[in-house]
């Protein structure tokens, strides 16, 4: 957590009256919907969405933000908090950052309610205050998510995806969301058109790294978040995977295929999936990519002058690629 902290540094005081400004975004006259966001709030994660709007922010304005920076940030971690409450509806899941998910705790119905509110509400605080240009962003957000989402969706059914459409559906599914929330940081200042559009880059460079570690977990030995070979039981198609069935025979292939879609639940199979992309060299393959796109969110990184959002923003590139969860 520690490198969390730094990162957090340059911004620790916006992030603090962020967090007050926030809660209050999401008051409700209902009760029910008042004690599940307390419960919501208070099992955030580290918060890295509203960390890059503030970093950005203050990066491209000579270290100040304003009002529409903290509407920006809350809207994004409004959406956000919506989408993961209807993801675990989605995926059936119980927990989420080890606690009880929503759904858990209140039944899927009250879950897809909480997500459709936090939704409205996000929505309404750009409204209510003309910031159309920042809803816009978000609103392109939401919209590739969900197309990004169901591009998988259709593809897995075939496990024919190109390493293109790959790169599509996590541009969509992961990218486009740390993207939005870098272009909310230098919109919300009022930066030129092409600058908000140079850190929209910048962050969907770190969200395409971000998810191809991701998928470089499933093939670890560590402890983390999920158990490894769980992409596989899913059946879904992650680079390293992409890449050694590019790179096999045509009997491999078909045997790796029958594997995902007929025995993805056998223990052994499953390793044995493991072990012939490790052996295809498909995992050193997707580091390269993640580091050819850590590289890229860099170099747009150093046409800024120094300072410690710049520090910051640098730090928390690395951290993406080098995080162990």
């Amino acid at each position: 957590m520690k490198i969390v902290s730094q990162i957090k540094l340059p911004i620790d005081y916006e992030m603090e009256l962020f967090e007050k400004k926030f809660l209050l975004s999401m008051s409700s006259k209902v009760s029910l919907l008042n004690r599940i966001m307390h419960y919501v709030v208070n099992r955030k994660g580290k918060q890295m969405r509203p960390m890059f709007v503030f970093l950005i922010a203050k990066m491209v304005n000579n270290g100040e933000v304003n009002e529409r920076t903290y509407r920006g940030a809350s809207v994004i971690e409004l959406i956000h908090t919506a989408t993961l409450v209807h993801d675990d509806v989605v995926d059936d899941s119980n927990r989420r950052r080890g606690f009880f998910s929503v759904n858990a705790l209140w039944k899927n119905k009250i879950a897809v309610l909480v997500g459709d509110f936090m939704l409205s509400k996000g929505l309404l605080l750009s409204l209510e205050n003309d910031d159309f240009d920042l809803l816009k962003i978000i609103s392109v957000a939401i919209r590739e998510m969900s197309e990004g989402e169901l591009l998988q969706i259709e593809k897995a059914r075939r496990l024919d995806i190109t390493e293109e459409v790959y790169y599509e559906i996590i541009r969509q599914k992961t990218a486009t969301l740390i993207a939005a929330c870098c272009a909310m940081g230098a919109q919300s200042v009022n930066a030129p058109k092409d600058e908000v559009e140079k850190l929209r880059k910048f962050g969907e460079c770190i969200g395409m790294a971000f998810q191809i570690k991701d998928d470089l977990f499933d093939y670890g030995q560590e402890k983390i978040g999920k158990p490894t070979g769980i992409d596989i039981k899913e059946q879904k198609m992650t680079l390293p995977l992409i890449y050694a069935l590019n790179h096999c025979s045509s009997k491999e292939k078909s045997w790796v295929i029958n594997s995902i879609k007929n025995h993805n639940t056998n223990k052994k199979r499953v390793a044995e999936v493991i072990a012939f992309v490790k052996e295809k060299n498909g995992l050193e393959y997707a580091v390269q990519k993640m580091k050819d796109y850590q590289q890229q969110a860099i170099e747009i990184l150093q046409t800024y002058p120094k300072s410690d959002f710049k520090d910051a923003l640098e730090l928390m590139v690395n951290y993406v690629i080098d995080r162990k969860k």
